[in-house]
């Protein structure tokens, strides 16, 4: 019979409460157990000293007849300095899923392509403004073009005979 040493759920909805047993392993999590050895309160702190609780001297039992922590167990056990825990490493932990990966490229490109047609868009502003110069530069060397010619000018004393005699 393989025994396991992990947690049986207990409590209310979204107020979950925890017995440490050691079970058969083909039993249902929350089904027959053959000894509970301690409880487990997650919603107490961190720090609570009455978070974690189980008997050593049970737990010792229970690992020397080859009883086998479940994860969560296991880190209880290698907090009270039971039974040594070996650190699990996952490299791939922190990387994104393909999706994302293909999401990130998707707007790298778009990116670039941005930053493309802005270069082109100053360019073409530059070009423009250096061309633009050009004329300017080229306009004094021609002639003006004539204003209009202004009509004779009448001396002023001519202008009121003129409407005196009219």
């Amino acid at each position: 019979m393989a025994i396991a040493i992990r947690l049986s759920r207990g409590g209310a909805k979204k107020r979950p409460y925890y017995r440490i047993v050691a079970a058969d392993s083909r039993k249902p999590r929350d089904g027959k157990y053959l000894e509970q050895i301690g409880t487990y309160n997650p919603l107490l702190a961190k720090d609570d000293e009455n978070r974690v609780k189980f008997d050593e001297d049970r737990a010792r039992y229970w690992l020397g007849v080859g009883a086998q922590p479940s994860d969560r167990v296991a880190r209880f056990l290698d907090a009270a300095g039971i039974r040594e825990r070996a650190a699990k490493n996952n490299p791939k932990k922190g990387e994104p899923g393909q999706a994302a990966k293909d999401r990130a490229e998707e707007k790298a490109a778009k990116l670039a392509e941005a930053e493309e047609a802005a270069k082109a868009a100053e360019e073409e502003a530059k070009n423009a403004a250096a061309a633009e110069e050009e004329v300017t530069e080229e306009a004094p060397a021609e002639e003006a073009p004539a204003a209009e010619a202004p009509a004779e000018e009448v001396p002023a004393e001519e202008a009121t005979e003129e409407k005196a005699e009219g």
